[in-house]
């Protein structure tokens, strides 16, 4: 048995690296994706604004050349000898020769630097929708590569398992020929193949000491997530007892307001607005727990995003349409956003008519919070007007 040394530990730390969603493969993927999906959306825009510029020189040149040709029509027909007597008098200086002179003179140059700027913003158009077309085709063939590489990220912890169970039969050429595919280097191919043949050669060992660095990983982010707990529980005790030693209602031996159209126009009495957050947040409570969710499942921001969004309506509806799909609630512990979504159901129906699951939606919920209805229609236009069928993208390169 050979004993674990530095350079088989980093050649191990290289190969486990591959194994979870960190793995330097898929990150470095996301972020070339994240790239090109922003080049996508600046394209898009450069593109719109120089179609609408296109547009506008387009019929500013059309104007100009109508315009010019009947000035130069009307300039033409006077003669001035036949106003002499009234220009002399009032004393105007009209020379329609002259002017006819300077419209011949300036219109051609005119339209021509017209044109030349329609040209230039053409030619920039161009360019614009190549960019623009080269990060859809990236964006499209870094699914596939994501794919790929989540297959062989399987292929690969399906021999690690093997090795560490002493029941791997794989042959040196299949674990060569899949390491390369993770860029191992020939001599790195050779050495991770023989540690994964013969695991009692550092690899179990390796195991074990990268398990206990897990347990201990393990156990720091629970006590973690337990003091956050504790935190949460503290302050929602505290808030209770602060809330309790307040009287819910202000006695008062006022007679009730008759409110009828002319008062409420005319005097309204002023509640106090300390006691408005607290009303909204307590029918929010009872929402959420007659819709059984546990309001500790949402951090403050979300339960302040939806207490300044409250719509019970448009609450129930969002909710009742993700489990008319199967789509599990859960989707809005990290996601609160789709809550208020009065769009929601749209958005989710225009997916499903483009042959996307629900499960789809629910692994990338992002596209849903993204978009508005028209942001998600173009988006799936821009895919189809560039020949892709919009069901085969994944939701992540929308």
């Amino acid at each position: 048995m050979k004993v674990l040394n530095a350079e088989m530990t980093s050649l191990l730390d290289k190969l486990y690296n591959l194994r979870g969603k960190d793995s330097i493969v898929l990150l470095s993927m996301e972020k070339e994706r994240e790239e090109a999906v922003e080049t996508k959306n600046r394209t898009s825009v450069l593109k719109s604004e120089l179609q609408s510029k296109i547009n506008s020189l387009a019929s500013e040149e059309s104007v100009l050349a109508d315009e010019g040709a009947k000035l130069q029509m009307a300039l033409s027909t006077i003669n001035k000898e036949q106003f002499a007597n009234v220009i002399s008098h009032l004393n105007i200086d009209f020379d329609p020769e002259d002017l006819r002179k300077k419209v011949d003179e300036r219109l051609p140059e005119t339209l021509d630097k017209v044109a030349r700027e329609k040209k230039g913003a053409g030619e920039e158009l161009v360019k614009v929708e190549d960019e623009m077309n080269e990060a859809i085709t990236k964006i499209e063939e870094l699914g596939i590569r994501r794919d790929e590489a989540i297959s062989n990220q399987e292929r690969l912890n399906k021999y690690i398992e093997l090795a560490l169970n002493s029941n791997i039969n794989i042959t040196r050429d299949e674990l060569t020929s899949l390491l390369a595919k993770f860029d191992f280097s020939e001599e790195e191919q050779r050495e991770a193949a023989k540690l994964l043949m013969f695991p009692e050669d550092g690899l179990f060992e390796y195991d074990s000491n990268y398990s206990q660095k897990s347990e201990t990983t393990r156990q720091v982010n629970d006590f973690a997530n337990e003091l956050r707990e504790q935190t949460r529980s503290s302050r929602k005790m505290n808030e209770t007892k602060e809330e309790e030693s307040k009287p819910l209602i202000q006695e008062s031996n006022e007679e009730p307001l008759k409110v009828d159209e002319e008062v409420s126009m005319i005097s309204v009495p002023t509640i106090p607005v300390e006691n408005e957050p607290k009303t909204s947040k307590d029918e929010l409570l009872d929402f959420l727990r007659s819709n059984s969710f546990d309001e500790l499942d949402f951090t403050t921001s979300d339960m302040q995003k939806m207490l300044d969004n409250f719509d019970r309506d448009v609450f129930t509806s969002n909710i009742r349409r993700l489990a008319d799909y199967g789509i599990s609630k859960d989707i809005f512990n990290d996601n609160i956003e789709l809550m208020y979504d009065k769009e929601l159901g749209q958005k989710i129906d225009r997916l499903i008519n483009i042959g996307k699951t629900p499960q789809d939606m629910y692994l990338n919920p992002s596209v849903l919070i993204k978009y508005n209805l028209v942001e998600l229609n173009d988006a799936i236009k821009v895919l189809t007007d560039s020949g892709l069928d919009p069901k085969n993208v994944p939701l992540m390169a929308y």
